[in-house]
């Protein structure tokens, strides 16, 4: 089920985060608590949830455009919850005002190959990232 982040998810989201075994989290303090509380407290983050648990999460940042986060639990890739979060975070950068969304990931991963069958363009690199875009 489809629904909108709760401060009382936070949790969920960090264990979510923390158990992808690509794109993993290099560095724990570059996405610290208050990264979590913003983007809870405001509109951008989606969680989709199975039998009561958090399995998936989305962030979108209506400030800059930007789709920090899109992760699912092991166990629970490839039964389209990646891309129902996907649109949800377009649908919330949309309303917005934002016209072109963006967002990186590691190289050589299956997010890349998500990104690309979703219609997302490799513009370039970011912080050692590939950098990708895509018209809303």
């Amino acid at each position: 089920m489809l629904r909108k982040a709760v401060p009382s998810d936070l949790l969920a989201l960090k264990a979510v985060r923390s158990s992808v075994v690509e794109n993993m989290l290099s560095d724990p303090t570059k996405v610290t608590d208050d990264d979590y509380d913003w983007y809870v407290a405001n509109p951008g983050v989606a969680v989709w949830e199975e039998n009561g648990d958090v399995v998936g999460f989305s962030a979108a940042d209506p400030r800059n455009g930007n789709i920090w986060a899109l992760f699912v639990a092991p166990g629970f890739e490839r039964n389209g919850i990646g891309s129902i979060l996907l649109a949800e975070a377009c649908a919330c950068l949309k309303v917005a005002g934002i016209g072109r969304a963006w967002l990186t990931t590691d190289p050589n991963t299956r997010a890349e190959k998500f990104y690309r069958a979703a219609g997302w363009e490799h513009v370039g690199e970011k912080d050692n990232e590939l950098l990708f875009e895509r018209s809303l």
